[in-house]
C-alpha cells in the first residue's frame, strides 16, 4: 500500500503523547521527520519512533523533499507562520486546533491553503471515535426525531504551571472554551449537521491566577431550531467529571458518557420512544436503551488515515480547515459575549 510522508511540527505535547503513536499504526502513512527548537530534543522523539531526520526549525523541515503532509501540533501562536510556509511549500497540512489566533488569521490560513493546492484539515480527531460516528448515524437516519437540544461537558484539572503555553492568552488565543469546549461545540455541529447562528456565553477565570478562562458556560442556538449548551473546565479534577454529552430529539435521546476523551471509550444509551400521547404521569421507566455494539479503536489513527486516504485518492477530508474556521467565529463571538453580557450573532 503507497503510503503519504509525513513530518511532525511541534512533535513534543500532544503529538507525541498521542498523535505520533496513532500515526505508527496507520497503514498508509510513514513517519518521516520530527521538528522540536531544541535539537536534542527532537532527536530523542525521532529515535523513539525511528523517524529518518530531526530538525530544530520550521523551514529545514519543510525543505525537506521526501515530507509529503505535515501534523503541526506547536503552540497557536505557532499556527499561522507554519501553515502559511507549509502551503507555499507543497505540503498538505494536518493543523492542531485552534489553527490561528483569530477569525481573520484563520480566513488568511484557509485562503492560501486553497491557493497553494494543499489539503488542509484540522484536528478535531473525536469526530472518529466509535461512538460519535453511531451517534451522527442515529441522528442522521431520523431515528430520534428532530433534534431540539444538545449538551456537552469537557474539563480537567489544568493548575497554574509556570511556561505552559495554554495558559496565556497571547500565545493560545483563550482557555478552557477554545481548548476544550471546541470540541463538544464541534461535535455538535458535526452530528446534528446544523450551524450555530448566536451565542450568549459566562466565561471567567474562577480559581487559578493564569490570563485565559478556566470556567466556560455557551448557550447556543443552531440553524436547525434547536438549543445548545457546552460547558468547559480548567478547575474541574479529571476523575470528578462524567463528561456528559447528550442530544435530545422529539423521538428519543442519545446519553454519552466518557466519549470526549482523548480514548476511544466510555458508554452511550441509546433510546427511542413512540410517543403516543401527553402522560400526566410523565413515566419514565417505560423505554429501555437500545443494545447499539461498536468496536473500539485509535482515533488518532483514524485521523492520520482519513487525511492520507484523501491525499492519496482525492477522496472527500472528513474535517477540513474550513470547519476550524467556523468553530473560531463562534469561539470569537463566545468571548465577545461573555465581555459585553449580550447575544452575538455568529
Amino acid at each position: 500500500m503507497k503510503k503519504v510522508k509525513w513530518g511532525v511540527l511541534g512533535a513534543g505535547g500532544i503529538a507525541d503523547r498521542r498523535t505520533i503513536p496513532g500515526m505508527m499504526l496507520a497503514k498508509n502513512a510513514e513517519l518521516v521527520a520530527v521538528m522540536e527548537i531544541n535539537m536534542e530534543f527532537a532527536e530523542r522523539i525521532r529515535a523513539k519512533y525511528n523517524a529518518k531526520r530531526a530538525y530544530d526549525n520550521t523551514d529545514a523541515l519543510l525543505a525537506d523533499p521526501e515530507v509529503e503532509a505535515v501534523y503541526i501540533a506547536s503552540p497557536v501562536i505557532y499556527h499561522k507562520e507554519q501553515v502559511l510556509k507549509a502551503a507555499k511549500a507543497g505540503k498538505h497540512i494536518l493543523c492542531e486546533k485552534p489553527i490561528a489566533l483569530s477569525v481573520p488569521a484563520c480566513e488568511e490560513l484557509v485562503e492560501a491553503c486553497n491557493e497553494a493546492g494543499v489539503l488542509s484539515a484540522t484536528g478535531f480527531m473525536m469526530r472518529y471515535h466509535a461512538y460519535h460516528q453511531k451517534m451522527k448515524e442515529f441522528i442522521s437516519e431520523g431515528k430520534i426525531g428532530d433534534v431540539v437540544f444538545c449538551r456537552g461537558q469537557f474539563s480537567c484539572w489544568y493548575p497554574d504551571m509556570e511556561g505552559a503555553w495554554r495558559q496565556n492568552k497571547k500565545l493560545s488565543g483563550g482557555g478552557a472554551l477554545i481548548d476544550m469546549g471546541v470540541h463538544a461545540i464541534d461535535l455538535i455541529q458535526y452530528l446534528t449537521d446544523s450551524k450555530v447562528t448566536k451565542v450568549a456565553a459566562l466565561n471567567d477565570t474562577k480559581t487559578f491566577q493564569y490570563s485565559v478562562d478556566d470556567s466556560s458556560c455557551v448557550l447556543m442556538k443552531l440553524s436547525n431550531g434547536a438549543t445548545a449548551h457546552v460547558d468547559s473546565n480548567f478547575n474541574i479534577p479529571d476523575a470528578a467529571s462524567l463528561s456528559l454529552f447528550e442530544i435530545y430529539g422529539t423521538k428519543g435521546s442519545i446519553i454519552a458518557e466518557g466519549t470526549l476523551s482523548q480514548e476511544e471509550g466510555g458508554k452511550v444509551r441509546f433510546m427511542v420512544s413512540d410517543v403516543a400521547g401527553y402522560d400526566a404521569n410523565q413515566n419514565r421507566n417505560q423505554v429501555k436503551p437500545l443494545d447499539v455494539p461498536v468496536t473500539f479503536g485509535n482515533m488518532y489513527t483514524k485521523e492520520i488515515e482519513s487525511f492520507s486516504n484523501s491525499i492519496l485518492t482525492g477522496a472527500p477530508i472528513q474535517v477540513p480547515m474550513s470547519d476550524a474556521l467556523y468553530v473560531q467565529r463562534i469561539v470569537t463571538a463566545a468571548y465577545e459575549s461573555g465581555e459585553k453580557e449580550i447575544f452575538v450573532e455568529v
